[in-house]
């Protein structure tokens, strides 16, 4: 039996995701932080770690992405979660009797509309599944939270409502992480990070090594280089396996024409049926 690390404590969503992919009877271990989680993998403390890249709201997740390039990790699959928010109270609770709720400051504002419809004040918590925890444990009146359902069915709150959130496309991209490549599956992306040299055009042509053998990415990213103001580094995730052909001639070329690649890894991969095109 192995063992997955996530961030949080239990019952947040990220041990939802786990569950997603693994099945329940996996093996959980909560870290306080991503550093912790990056770690514990590295450490061989835990066989594998979720990592929370994006969100279809809230956008990128900075801390994972910088984590990805201090860490030799590599990528074992992706896996997105369906974020629904559920009200959750104290056994015997009524929704008439309810003041407040607590939730991390992101869920309040994606669950805005139900709380003004319902005449409640809300309260921001440190982390959803933090806010289900305290509940159960300090019992405050009058008081809900809105976390999963995981942690209500953990931390033995009752479940008033689910689905509270008021857009349904709530979604939010995990990689899992691990120390070996993964088994090619029938669809794969490879993700990849890269700095270009400074002259014109630079990313267009190292762009243009994908984009003339017909590799479509799904995703692209700039982020501030650490320690090299103003010199951006660019998240790929692109459609294929590195070990396919053509992808080894666009990486091959690729080298020749960034000032440094680094390969996150090839991985079985969920479609979304979105790309960026290129």
């Amino acid at each position: 039996m192995f063992t997955v690390a996530f961030q949080g404590i239990h019952g947040a969503y990220s041990e939802q995701a786990i569950r997603q992919h693994f099945g329940d009877e996996v093996d959980v271990y909560p870290c306080q932080t991503l550093s912790d989680l990056f770690n514990v993998i590295q450490s061989g403390q835990v066989t594998y770690g979720l990592l929370p890249v994006e969100n279809a709201l809230a956008g990128a997740v900075s801390q994972s992405y910088e984590l990805l390039m201090d860490y030799d990790l590599r990528i074992q699959a992706d896996v997105i979660l369906h974020v629904h928010h559920a009200l959750l109270v104290l056994p015997g609770q009524k929704l008439e009797e309810l003041e407040c709720v607590r939730s991390h400051p992101q869920a309040l504002a994606q669950c805005e509309q139900f709380i003004k419809r319902n005449g409640l004040k809300g309260v921001p918590w440190y982390d959803t599944a933090g806010a289900a925890h305290d509940l159960a444990q300090d019992c405050a009146p009058h008081t809900g939270a809105i976390a999963s359902e995981l942690a209500g069915q953990l931390y033995n709150l009752d479940i008033l409502a689910t689905e509270i959130e008021d857009v349904s496309f709530n979604f939010t991209r995990f990689f899992i992480l691990g120390h070996d490549d993964p088994p090619r599956a029938e669809y794969n992306k490879t993700s990849l990070v890269f700095a270009t040299r400074h002259r014109p055009a630079a990313l267009y042509d190292c762009l243009g090594e994908f984009a003339t053998r017909g590799l479509n990415l799904t995703k692209i990213e700039s982020r501030p280089r650490r320690n090299r103001p103003w010199e951006p580094i660019f998240y790929l995730d692109v459609e294929g396996h590195w070990q396919d052909a053509v992808f080894q001639e666009a990486l091959a070329r690729l080298v020749q024409r960034a000032s440094f690649v680094k390969m996150l890894g090839s991985y079985p991969a969920v479609k979304t049926g979105q790309s960026v095109g290129i």
